[in-house]
This record gives C-alpha cells, sequence and structure tokens, in this order.
C-alpha cells in the first residue's frame, strides 16, 4: 500500500499531466480515472486518521504526578486484602 504522500504526489503529477496542452484525450481520460481512485482511497485514508485523532482528542488527560495506587485504600489501617492484619 502506498503512503498518502506517494498518492498526494502522484495525483500531483496526474493534475500536472491532464493541464498539457499536448495530451490526448484518451491519456487524459486514463489519468484522470486513475486520479480519481487516488482520492477516494486517500479520502478513505483521511477519514481512517480522523477517526484516530478523535479517539486521542477524547481521551482522558492524565493528572500530573499521578501514579496509580500501589496498594488498596485499606493497605495504610493495617489491612491486607480487606481484613486486618
Amino acid at each position: 500500500m502506498s503512503s498518502f504522500e506517494e498518492n498526494l504526489n502522484r495525483l500531483e503529477q496526474l493534475t500536472a499531466d491532464i493541464k498539457r496542452s499536448d495530451i490526448s484525450l484518451e491519456d487524459a481520460l486514463k489519468d484522470f480515472e486513475e486520479g480519481i481512485k487516488l482520492a477516494s482511497g486517500m479520502g478513505k485514508q483521511l477519514d481512517e486518521i480522523e477517526g484516530k485523532v478523535q479517539i486521542l482528542m477524547n481521551e482522558p488527560e492524565p493528572q500530573e504526578g499521578s501514579n496509580p495506587p500501589l496498594f488498596d485504600e485499606f493497605s495504610d489501617q493495617g489491612e491486607v486484602n480487606g481484613t486486618r492484619k
């Protein structure tokens, strides 16, 4: 699978080719067809990227200096697993 950047470069190349004055109608149509397919695939790639970004943006931010507790809330009261020592 080509990277998004590679696809974008190819799409730009196809666009430049279509704009040439010496291109045949048949070649322009082939380039246009390839460009449409590339653009469609790139749209899907962007949708996937957007979904990942949305997931990352909706994750709760970790509190500064917070570490997960090593012991449960009873550990400093002399209890182990909910029972007194």
